[in-house]
C-alpha cells in the first residue's frame, strides 16, 4: 500500500527524519564483509570550522560517489573526522581567556591544553552537524580526530621513521613568521593584500675610493623595506649590466651600521628596474636568502635584526646602533618604528634620494601599491624570519609520487593539473614542519645540555639513546597540522598496526576528491607520506574541483560581502536542491559561479518529481515488485524501459569518468523531459480506462518500475526526497533506498516501438515551437499533410493517430500533397509535415510583426556587438555590466534566428 503524499513538497519536513533513520540503523556502512571495498576519505575540516560553500561542493561530490558505489553493492567506507587545527583552535581558546581577563601564559602548558580539550568537547562538533544537514553518508561510527591517541601514536611513528631515514632534520632557514602569534605558519595561512606603501631610493657609498665608470662614488638601491638595511649583507647587480661591471667584487660601506659588504653579480637583479642594483638582506627576504646562498653566505652567518615580536634586536656582528634597538619594524600606535628612523637618519646624511612628483614636490618615497603578505589569523604583516626549525626533505620524498603519476599509477582528473603537479613537485622546497604553539602533536625530540637532539617514540627511548647520566629537555614545538593530516588515508584505518583489518581491506583508498587549492599542501604530501611509510600510493585517483565563486565570478570573501551561506540555501530550498546544483555545475577544470536561481530551479525539479509520484499514486501505481523490467507490449512502455536503460548507461559512464555535470544532466532530462513530460502524458489515456484492462495493468507495472529506477538513479544526488518517495510508494519498510540495488535493466525493447514514440515526440515538439513562433493558440487543432510518410510515420498514423491529435493537436493528418497556399513546414524525423495557415492567422500582419521585431532585435544585437568589441568597455566597465552585455548579445542572436525561422515558415 502506498502512503499518501502531502500536496506540496516540503524539504524541511523530511530531511532530519531520514538522516536520523539512516544513522541510527547503521545504513551508512551496512555489513558487507565479502563485498568489494570502495574507500574515500573526507578532507578533515578544522574542528573550529563551520560549513562554507566550498565544503558543500567538496562533500556533495564525495557523497554522490559513495552513495553510487553503495547502491552498486560495494563495501563503501567514507572516512570522516576533523583536524585539530593547531593555530585556529589555540586562537579560539586564547580569545576566550582574553574575554575573561585571562591569558594563556598565566597557565602551564598542560593546563592550557586541558582547556582546549574542554572547548573541543563542548563546541568542536559544529561542522559535523552541518555535514549531516547536507546529507553526507559518512561512517560516523568511526569518526576520527587528529589528536586521538591512536592518531597521535601514528604521527609520532611517522616522525621517528622519517628522522631515522634522514628525511627529517633541523636547519636554519627563512620561514613565514607571524609576529603576533609568534609562530611559523604555512604558505596557505598567508594572504596577500594590496597596501599603500613606498619605494625608497638609498645611496650606499663605495669603499676604498672606488667609483663607477660615470664617476659616482656610490651605488643607488631601491627598496620597499628601508628598515632591513640594518641587516644588509650585499648589493647585487646583473652579470650583464655594463654600468656595474667594474665594481663587481668591490665593496660598499653601509650607512648607519658601517658594515662593509660586497657587490655581487646575480641574475636576481633586474637592470630595467630602478637603478638595476638591489640590496640583499638574506635574513629577511626569501629571494635574498637564495641570492645569499648562491653568493656563499651560509645560513648560520646570515644576519637577523628582528626578534619574535618584530622588534629590532642586535645583529650577530653588533653593528646596529643602540637608538634602533627595541623599536618595532614599522610605525605602531602613533610611535615611529625602525623604518621611519632609518629614513630620517639617511635623509640627514644626504643618502636618501627624494622622489619628485609631477608637480615638482619632493617626497621621501615614491608612492606604490605593494602586494604584502599578512597572516590570515594574526592579521599582521608576515616577517620572513631566520630561525631554527624542523624540516622534511620534500625533494627526496617527491620522487616516488612524481613517478607514480607519470606511469599512471595515480590518475589526476582532470589531467590538465598534471603539468602544475610536476612543476611544483620538481621544484619543491624543504617543508618546515615545526610550529611554536602549545596545541598540537608535540615533536618527539629531546635535547641534551650540548644541544644534541634525540628523536624517539618516548622519553624513555630518548634517554636510552642519550645515556642515563644525560639530562634531557623536550622540544617545545608542535608539528604543522599538514604533517598529521598527510597521514589521513592510512592512519585513520589503523596504521602503523600491521594487523589492522581495515587497513588491509581499504588501503590504498580508491579516490580522493579535493579542491585544487590544497593540491600541494595536502594531496601531494599524502602521496609523499603514503609512498614512504606504507610503500603504496594513498589512492588510485585524485579528482580536483574548482572554487565556488560569487555570481559575478569574483572570489568570495567576507570583506567583499559576497559570501554565500550554504545552510541558508538549505533552509530556503532544501539540501537536495543545493546538492543537485553543485553536481550540475561541477564541470572539470572550471570554477562554479553561484546562482541562487538555479538552486531554486532544482528545488522545483524535486517538486516536479514529487508531483509525478502523486500522479502515480492517484492512478494506482505503486512500488514495483521486480528489479528487472516488467514485460511490456505497449510502445510507450517499451520506450520508457529503453530510456531507463540509456540513462543508466549514461550515468555509469559519467560517474566512471567523474563527469558530475554530465551525470546530473542525464538524470535531470530523463526525469523532467522523458518521464514527467512525455511518458506520463502518453499513458494517461490508458490509465483512464478500465482498471483491470491488461494494457492498464501492464502500464501500472511499468510506470511503477520506471519510477523506482528514477528514485535509485537520482538517490546519490538527491537522497532525501528519493528516500521519502521510495517508502511512500509502499511495501518497503525493511528495504531502504540507501542500500537498494543499482538498476541493471536488460529488457529486449522493440526498435520500432521506440522509433514510433520518438517520432510522436519530435512532431509534437516541433509543432508546439512553430505555434509559439507564429502566435497560434496551443489548443487550436490544425489539419496537416504528409506527402510520402516514412514507415515510422505511417505506422504511427495507422495505430496512434489519437496520440498525435491529443499531444500535437494535429487532426486530421492526411497522406498526400498539401493544398496550395501559405503553410508552415514541420520536421519530424525524415518526414516533412505541412500545415496550411490560410484562415488560421493573418499572414500579412504576422509577417509585418515578425519583420519589425527582427529589425529591433538586429539593431540591439549590432549595438551590443560594437560595445563588446571595444576593449575599453570590456576592460574598464563593471564586470556585471560586461556580463549582462554578453548575455543580452547572445539573447538577441537566438531571437534573430527564431524570427528568421518564423518568417521562413510563412514563405
Amino acid at each position: 500500500m502506498t502512503t499518501e503524499l502531502a500536496k506540496t513538497f516540503d524539504p524541511a519536513a523530511i530531511e532530519a527524519r531520514w538522516y536520523a533513520h539512516w544513522e541510527q540503523h547503521g545504513l551508512f556502512r551496512p555489513a558487507r564483509p565479502e563485498a568489494e571495498p570502495f574507500t574515500i576519505v573526507n578532507p578533515p575540516p578544522n574542528v573550529t570550522g563551520s560549513l562554507h560553500i566550498g565544503h558543500a561542493l567538496d562533500n556533495t561530490l564525495q557523497d554522490i560517489v559513495v552513495r553510487y558505489e553503495r547502491l552498486r553493492g560495494k563495501d563503501a567506507l567514507w572516512v570522516v573526522g576533523t583536524d585539530h587545527a593547531g593555530i585556529a583552535t589555540q586562537m579560539v581558546v586564547e580569545r576566550q581567556l582574553e574575554a575573561a581577563g585571562d591569558k594563556r601564559t598565566n597557565h602551564s602548558r598542560e593546563e592550557f591544553i586541558a582547556k582546549v580539550w574542554e572547548w573541543k568537547e563542548e563546541s568542536g562538533g559544529t561542522i559535523t552537524g552541518q555535514l549531516r544537514r547536507l546529507g553526507c553518508s559518512m561512517d560516523w561510527s568511526r569518526e576520527q580526530f587528529t589528536m586521538d591517541p591512536h592518531f597521535t601514536a601514528a604521527v609520532t611513528r611517522a616522525f621517528v621513521d622519517l628522522y631515522d631515514a634522514g628525511l627529517i632534520y633541523r636547519d636554519k632557514r627563512l620561514v613565514n613568521w607571524d609576529p603576533k602569534l609568534k609562530t611559523a605558519i604555512s604558505d596557505l595561512e598567508v594572504e596577500t593584500r594590496e597596501v599603500q606603501g613606498g619605494f625608497w631610493r638609498l645611496r650606499y657609498p663605495l669603499a676604498d675610493g672606488v667609483t663607477l665608470d660615470d664617476g659616482r662614488d656610490f651605488i643607488e638601491v631601491a627598496t620597499t623595506r628601508p628598515e632591513t638595511m640594518l641587516a644588509d649583507m650585499a648589493v647585487a647587480v646583473h652579470p650583464s649590466d655594463a654600468r656595474y661591471a667594474s665594481v663587481i667584487g668591490k665593496h660598499v660601506v653601509l650607512p648607519l651600521t658601517g658594515r662593509r659588504v660586497p657587490i655581487i653579480s646575480d641574475e636576481h637583479a633586474d637592470p630595467e628596474l630602478g637603478s638595476g642594483a638591489v640590496k640583499i638582506t638574506p635574513g629577511h627576504d626569501f629571494n635574498d636568502f637564495e641570492v645569499g646562498k648562491r653568493a656563499g653566505i651560509k645560513a648560520a652567518e646570515m644576519l637577523n635584526m628582528l626578534d619574535a615580536n618584530g622588534d629590532v634586536c642586535q645583529t650577530a656582528d653588533g653593528r646596529v646602533p643602540k637608538e634602533f634597538l627595541g623599536l618595532h619594524r614599522f610605525r605602531r600606535d602613533a610611535v615611529d618604528g625602525a623604518r621611519e628612523l632609518v629614513v630620517a637618519r639617511l635623509k640627514k646624511l644626504g643618502l636618501l634620494v627624494p622622489h619628485v612628483d609631477k608637480d615638482g614636490a619632493e617626497h621621501d618615497a615614491e608612492p606604490r601599491t605593494i602586494a604584502t603578505p599578512f597572516g590570515d589569523r594574526g592579521g599582521v604583516v608576515i616577517e620572513p624570519w631566520l630561525t631554527d626549525q624542523w624540516y622534511v626533505d620534500a625533494e627526496k620524498l617527491a620522487a616516488a609520487p612524481i613517478e607514480a603519476v607519470r606511469r599512471g599509477a595515480v590518475e589526476i582528473v582532470p589531467r590538465t593539473w598534471e603539468k602544475t603537479f610536476f612543476n611544483w613537485m620538481e621544484n619543491i622546497q624543504p617543508w618546515c614542519v615545526s610550529r611554536q604553539l602549545w596545541w598540537g602533536h608535540r615533536i618527539p625530540a629531546w635535547y641534551g645540555p650540548d644541544g644534541k637532539a634525540y628523536v624517539a617514540m618516548t622519553e624513555a627511548d630518548a634517554q636510552a639513546q642519550a645515556g642515563p647520566s644525560v639530562a634531557l629537555c623536550r622540544d617545545e614545538d608542535v608539528l604543522d597540522t599538514w604533517f598529521s593530516s598527510a597521514l589521513w588515508p592510512f592512519a585513520t584505518l589503523g596504521w602503523p598496526d600491521a594487523d589492522a583489518g581495515l587497513l588491509a581491506k581499504h588501503y590504498p583508498n580508491d579516490l580522493l576528491i579535493s579542491g585544487f587549492d590544497i593540491l600541494f599542501f595536502w594531496d601531494a604530501r599524502m602521496m609523499m607520506m603514503g609512498r614512504h611509510l606504507t610503500g603504496e600510493n594513498p589512492w588510485k585517483r585524485l579528482y580536483l574541483h574548482g572554487l565556488v565563486r560569487a555570481a559575478d565570478g569574483a572570489k568570495m570573501s567576507k570583506s567583499k560581502g559576497n559570501v554565500v551561506d550554504p545552510l541558508g540555501l538549505i533552509d530556503r530550498y532544501g539540501a537536495d536542491a543545493l546538492r543537485f546544483f553543485m553536481a550540475a555545475m561541477e564541470s572539470q577544470g572550471r570554477d562554479i559561479k553561484m546562482d541562487e536561481k538555479r538552486v531554486e530551479g532544482y528545488r522545483n525539479f524535486a517538486t516536479k518529481l514529487w508531483n509525478a509520484a502523486r500522479f502515480c499514486q492517484a492512478n494506482g501505481i505503486g512500488a514495483s515488485d521486480t528489479i528487472a523490467a516488467p514485460p511490456a507490449r505497449l510502445a510507450a512502455n517499451q520506450w520508457i524501459i529503453g530510456e531507463v536503460q540509456q540513462t543508466v548507461d549514461a550515468l555509469d559512464k559519467a560517474l566512471a569518468d567523474l563527469r558530475f555535470d554530465a551525470a546530473a544532466n542525464a538524470i535531470y532530462h530523463f526525469v523532467w523531459d522523458r518521464f514527467c513530460d512525455w511518458y506520463l502524458e502518453l499513458i494517461k489515456p490508458v490509465l483512464q480506462g478500465e482498471v483491470d484492462n491488461p494494457a492498464a495493468s501492464e502500464t501500472r507495472a511499468v510506470a511503477g518500475w520506471a519510477l523506482d529506477q528514477i528514485l535509485v538513479m537520482l538517490h546519490p544526488f538527491m537522497p532525501f526526497v528519493t528516500e521519502e518517495l521510495w517508502h511512500a510508494q509502499g511495501g518497503r519498510a525493511d528495504y531502504p533506498l540507501i542500500t537498494a540495488k543499482w538498476p541493471e535493466p536488460q529488457a529486449d525493447v522493440s526498435a520500432d516501438a521506440v522509433a514510433a514514440i520518438d517520432w510522436v515526440i519530435a512532431l509534437t515538439t516541433a509543432t508546439r515551437a512553430a505555434r509559439n513562433e507564429l502566435g497560434i493558440a496551443p489548443g487550436v487543432k490544425l489539419a496537416a499533410w504528409i506527402e510520402a510518410p516514412s514507415p515510422v510515420a505511417a505506422g504511427v498514423l495507422e495505430r496512434a493517430s489519437a496520440a498525435v491529435e491529443r499531444l500535437a493537436r494535429l487532426a486530421p493528418v492526411h497522406v498526400g500533397a498539401a493544398p496550395p497556399g501559405p503553410a508552415m513546414q514541420i520536421g519530424a524525423g525524415s518526414d516533412a509535415v505541412i500545415v496550411p495557415l490560410e484562415g488560421v492567422i493573418d499572414i500579412a500582419t504576422e509577417k509585418a510583426r515578425l519583420a519589425k521585431a527582427m529589425d529591433a532585435s538586429a539593431k540591439e544585437h549590432g549595438a551590443l556587438g560594437k560595445r563588446l568589441a571595444n576593449p575599453a568597455f570590456v576592460e574598464r566597465a563593471n564586470p556585471e555590466a560586461v556580463e549582462k552585455a554578453r548575455a543580452d548579445h547572445a539573447h538577441h542572436s537566438s531571437e534573430i534566428a527564431r524570427l528568421e525561422a518564423a518568417l521562413a515558415r510563412l514563405g
